[in-house]
């Protein structure tokens, strides 16, 4: 049995251990459950997922999602579709930057999009906050920062009700407070000087919390906190301190060879260190570390650094440099603009997204029976002639008749209240015995029908006695009464009227039991 509790254990493993150990024991036990990786529940296809990504196979990492989002469908979980949605846009996105093939901002956004109307459809806290998480960071990556904070929020609130203490909720205070970081340092490359300042304040609450919340024996977190407590401050009343706290809580990471937190802390020191009056000290940090930099680092970290380094030379220096460092603040303009551009793209496709979730909603009605929540006699008519078409792609279908014994009576005797009641139950029973892809359907009053695929008559049989046994089981004075018959789906009607026959066969009998059409051995 796995919980989702397990899967983010080993999620944790694999982020903070040995991430291809972890993908092969994940794969054993996909193995050991169903038979083959393929078949492994969505749970353990987004460990495997992440423990590709944890080492740096984001094209393994990408074929794995492909089977997430297959797993997650077979299982009916919008949880799980969510996070294999937002895990696909996120290496979709990696992928685009180092391969132009590979670029596709309209399959992301509509990754993105799809994920946030599947985790509106979840009610597990834990996978949902997973898939906040994992939305927020595709959204942030693009730079759509509005987008990304509110599903950081919502993914720590809801982790909070889970595990009121650990490294997660450090984990997404600092993911917020590095986003009004970033945010705040773009806004200051376009000149909007008071919003900048504002989501530095942001980032300074949130990194304050993170480093309330970091365990005690956690010094790697104490330390990230610490950073970015020095980073908001930066633009602050005490620069030379927070010159001095980013240099404290930075020293440690460098050690550890946690360098991307290092970069992206300094621009903020440079501008700390300029402001206390060091600039050539700034200058000389910046330039050391952009001749360090790697060659895949991220675009925007380089123009972060960059355009920091041109503000820090024209300060006062020749009018060439000035002349320089406008260019910069054009490109940081049209990347501001881009960015704008994405995020309309993304509110007309949540439009969208609304629009057609409203829709399906309106159809679902229009198909569901509003008591009982099962498919209702327009769906099933309708399921009935695809099925007749061949479009079901099934070549042998069971069918089961079920019609309550002595529901008139309860109906008459305790009222209509107390008969809503018993078909709601009674639904709820049956469902409990029927597989994703068959169909269970309330036909009438008092009476369902059951299509179930790919099922010999034993399994049929089986599936009909447990059912029986099931509505016995609620201590109604209602009982069911099953007919059951099984034959080609091209003669679907036949099959329909024999397993009708043997219902009322039931009944004839004293009800509380199945009957087949015929004498079939079971």
């Amino acid at each position: 049995m796995l919980d989702n509790a397990e899967v983010m254990r080993l999620v944790a493993a694999a982020h903070e251990g040995d991430p291809e150990d972890v993908r092969r024991t994940v794969e054993a036990r996909m193995i050991g459950l169903s038979g083959s990786v393929e078949d492994g529940p969505a749970g353990l296809h987004y460990v495997r997922t992440v423990a590709f990504r944890a080492a740096g196979a984001h094209r393994e990492a990408l074929a794995a999602c492909t089977l997430m989002v297959a797993a997650a469908d077979r299982e009916q979980s919008p949880g799980w579709r969510a996070n294999a949605l937002a895990l696909r846009a996120m290496l979709r996105i990696v992928l685009g930057d180092s391969d132009l093939g590979e670029h596709d901002v309209d399959g992301v956004l509509r990754d993105l999009t799809e994920a946030e109307a599947a985790a509106a459809d979840s009610a597990d806290p834990m996978v949902v906050s997973s898939a906040h998480n994992v939305i927020a960071i595709g959204y942030y990556t693009l730079r759509l920062y509005e987008l990304a904070d509110p599903h950081y929020t919502t993914a720590y609130e809801l982790m909070t009700q889970l595990a009121p203490a650990g490294s997660a909720l450090v984990t997404f205070q600092v993911n917020l407070a590095e986003l009004h970081l970033a945010w705040a340092l773009e806004l200051y490359r376009v000149g909007r000087l008071a919003e900048a300042e504002e989501h530095s304040a942001v980032a300074l609450s949130h990194g304050l919390l993170a480093g309330q919340l970091a365990p005690t024996d956690s010094p790697y977190w104490r330390d990230v906190a610490g950073l970015y407590v020095g980073c908001a401050q930066a633009d602050g009343d005490d620069p030379a301190a927070a010159a001095e706290l980013i240099r404290r809580h930075a020293e440690p990471l460098r050690a550890g060879r946690y360098l991307d937190w290092w970069r992206f802390s300094v621009p903020f020191l440079a501008v700390a260190l300029a402001r206390s009056g060091r600039r050539a000290e700034a200058v000389a940090l910046v330039e050391q570390v952009l001749a360090e930099l790697p060659a895949d680092i991220e675009w925007y970290n380089v123009a972060a650094l960059t355009h920091t380094h041109a503000i820090l030379l024209s300060a006062d220096g020749p009018a060439d440099l000035r002349v320089a460092l406008r260019y910069g603040d054009c490109l940081a303009a049209a990347l501001w603009r881009q960015r704008l551009q994405t995020l309309h793209a993304v509110r007309t496709m949540r439009s969208l997204q609304q629009l057609r979730v409203e829709h399906e909603l309106v159809a679902r009605s229009a198909d569901t029976d509003a008591l009982t929540g099962v498919p209702n006699r327009r769906a099933y008519d309708r399921e009935l002639v695809r099925r007749a078409g061949g479009a079901a792609g099934v070549e042998h279908t069971a069918v089961l008749v079920v019609d309550l014994d002595r529901f008139k009576a309860l109906n008459d005797g305790q009222g209509h209240a107390a008969g809503d009641r018993a078909l709601t139950a009674i639904a709820a029973a049956l469902a409990a015995e029927t597989r994703a892809g068959d169909v269970l359907a309330r036909i009438g009053g008092d009476e369902f029908c059951v299509l179930l695929d790919a099922v010999d008559d034993r399994a049929a049989a089986e599936v009909a006695e447990r059912m029986v046994r099931r509505v016995r089981a609620l201590g109604l004075t209602v009982t069911a009464s099953i007919g059951v018959a099984s034959g080609p789906a091209g003669a679907l009607s036949d099959t329909l009227a024999g397993a009708d026959h043997a219902m009322y066969a039931a009944k004839a009998a004293g009800g509380d039991r199945i009957h087949w059409a015929a004498a079939a051995a079971v």
